[in-house]
């Protein structure tokens, strides 16, 4: 049967909202990436509030953000498991309390040039926000959580502070990144969708293997399933046909950059990708360059 594709822009999924891009050449995990920055073309700094509102005023529909546990139970928004990189501060995040991240200075570390000028420096101090800060801050607006932990503490810290305010569950559109955080808060909050690793290696690899007859393998139903852009031709149906499928079950198509190997996948982060949506694309572009790619596919 044919799917006729809905007359439809596609929905924009901004990481860590308007902030500084760098570049992924030889990015491994112990990568600071505030030391190859590109030349600031603005002030932004990732996981604050004012990159946040930047990215939805330019288009974004969810806002990805990262989180750590702290010493005092509150969830700080940081990409970063130490301070070291970004930060004037030292040690592990999660071992620090709320109010010691709120005197640093966030923007510390970014230096486009080998460290011969800083060119954010003193203009992130007490800019870490909290995950309660953001959801006050938004309330009617949608976030995808980045568990940077393994620790299903976290989950259960999620699913209570959604028990406390279930005004904010809305507000949670998604979940991912370590495994027991993410399955955990999957379990705990009715309704929420995630994936994380393992489940996105048996989505899309069970469904190239029998897509074909139509059958949506479980672990794409009630999920996110990620889909990068390089390698989508090889899921059954893409991109109509798949993403009705998906929606059928439950879940939500995030289509990603392509997948260059080393774990790093990138977003549509160029005009020249914007070849890699497909026209009436109905599900998430996920876009590290959200004010460039916004205003360009609201035009297109």
């Amino acid at each position: 049967m044919l799917v006729t594709p809905d007359a439809i822009r596609p929905k924009l999924l901004s990481h860590r909202g308007v902030h500084q891009s760098f570049s992924q050449t030889g990015i491994d995990n112990d990568t600071c990436t505030a030391e190859r920055i590109f030349e600031p073309q603005h002030d932004y700094i990732e996981n604050t509030i004012p990159s946040m509102r930047a990215a939805f005023e330019n288009g974004a529909d969810v806002v990805e953000l990262d989180v750590h546990l702290t010493a005092d139970n509150q969830f700080a928004v940081f990409h970063d498991w130490t301070l070291d990189c970004r930060t004037n501060g030292h040690g592990v995040t999660r071992d620090a309390e709320m109010a010691q991240l709120k005197e640093l200075d966030i923007g510390y570390g970014y230096t486009a040039d080998g460290g011969k000028s800083y060119p954010l420096r003193g203009k992130g101090i007490g800019m870490m926000p909290t995950l309660i800060e953001v959801l006050r801050e938004f309330p009617d607006r949608h976030f995808l959580i980045n568990f940077k932990s393994q620790s299903a503490e976290e989950g259960r810290a999620l699913a209570a502070i959604l028990a406390e305010n279930p005004a904010w569950r809305e507000a949670i559109w998604g979940v991912y990144g370590g495994s027991a955080p993410t399955r955990k808060s999957l379990r705990l909050v009715e309704g929420l969708r995630g994936y994380d690793r393992d489940s996105i290696i048996s989505c899309l690899g069970q469904y190239v293997a029998y897509g074909w007859t139509g059958i949506v393998p479980g672990a794409c139903q009630r999920a996110l399933v990620v889909v990068p852009a390089n390698y989508a031709h090889l899921l059954w149906g893409w991109s109509h046909r798949f993403l009705k499928r998906m929606r059928d079950a439950g879940s939500e198509v995030i289509l990603l950059g392509p997948y260059g190997g080393g774990g790093f996948t990138s977003g549509i982060d160029d005009l020249s990708q914007l070849d890699l949506v497909p026209e009436n694309f109905g599900g998430y572009v996920w876009t590290n360059r959200i004010e460039m790619i916004g205003p360009a596919l609201s035009r297109r």
